[in-house]
């Protein structure tokens, strides 16, 4: 037997914010539930079968921490909140969305939007090496860096360090034109772009000027012991055995290290293992060293990089 339900929205911002972009989410609504679900100004309507409308009210119950304050909701934020009832995590959930690790420049909120990037976030808390391990856009250097800028400012370490190899498509650094710094800022870009949404662009020159903050590939840190750092190794797919061991014994007193890859993207030679495949097997069960696995399901960016994703592993299988 068909139902109906109507829910009032308090504001038009919130209104927005459940609907999404292109109204995307009342899509993704529909087709978690199996509702009919339109938006007609702030009154959200809800049809279908007993089940489907009282599932569908869960859902959009469940998001209202967000959209009450006009907070952004996206897909992952939804499909975050079924699971959460699938499996009766309200608890979690709700400490989930109240959560907030920190405020972008422009005033927005960041947060963990799954109960994966959560875990990875305190492992990183909690522990003096964290292995974050996934796929492109699940958040794995972004939080990491977030986390570093904070303990930075609130004096937990002296210096924040962020690294990468410079290996990409096959180029060199050689044959790129300028400077040593400018050679290897194509590479650093991502590390780069984090610390902006959280730093004022003016500050991050003197801070790397005085050594706060160090951008550099990972030859640089041969031969070094990083005392009271923040350091977040990126990229490390695309280390080699060798490289991943040095860095990791590079490690100083009260430092604290994320390492960060995706063990199915490398661009290294094809002759050449990996060095965080190589660290998973052998560091798996080394006391206070934390290993976080986020899949496509944790994906933030737009909704067509999960697809994207979810594409290319079904023809590489």
């Amino acid at each position: 037997m068909a139902e109906s339900l109507t829910i009032d929205l308090p504001t038009i911002a919130s209104a927005i914010a459940l609907a999404g972009d292109q109204q995307t989410n009342l899509s993704i609504l529909a087709k978690q539930t199996g509702a009919k679900v339109v938006l007609r100004g702030q009154e959200l309507l809800l049809s279908g079968t007993g089940k489907q409308v009282s599932l569908c009210e869960q859902l959009v119950r469940s998001l209202e921490p967000l959209w009450r304050e006009g907070r952004a909701i996206s897909g992952v934020d939804i499909l975050t909140v079924r699971q959460a009832l699938d499996a009766q995590q309200q608890g979690e959930l709700k400490d989930l969305q109240q959560d907030v690790l920190a405020r972008t420049r422009r005033g927005e909120l960041i947060r963990a939007k799954t109960f994966k990037q959560r875990q990875y976030i305190q492992s990183i808390r909690t522990h003096t090496l964290t292995f974050g391990i996934g796929p492109a856009g699940t958040g794995k250097t972004f939080l990491a860096a977030v986390l570093a800028v904070q303990a930075l400012l609130s004096n937990q370490f002296e210096r924040l360090i962020l690294t990468r190899p410079a290996v990409e498509a096959g180029e060199k650094l050689g044959f790129l034109p300028g400077d040593l710094q400018q050679k290897i800022d194509p590479y650093l870009r991502p590390l780069y772009d984090a610390l902006y949404e959280l730093i004022d662009p003016e500050r991050i020159p003197d801070l790397i000027e005085r050594g706060v903050i160090e951008v550099a590939p990972l030859a640089y840190m041969r031969g070094r012991t990083l005392n009271n750092a923040f350091v977040i190794l990126d990229e490390a797919q695309n280390t080699t055995p060798a490289q991943m061991k040095m860095v990791l014994t590079r490690l100083g007193f009260n430092s604290r290290l994320v390492v960060t890859g995706d063990v199915t993207q490398t661009d290294l030679p094809t002759h050449q293992t990996s060095g965080l495949a190589v660290a998973q097997k052998i560091l798996q069960q080394v006391e206070g060293i934390a290993f976080c696995y986020l899949s496509k399901g944790d994906v933030v960016r737009h909704p067509l990089v999960e697809k994207i994703i979810d594409a290319y592993e079904r023809y590489e299988s």
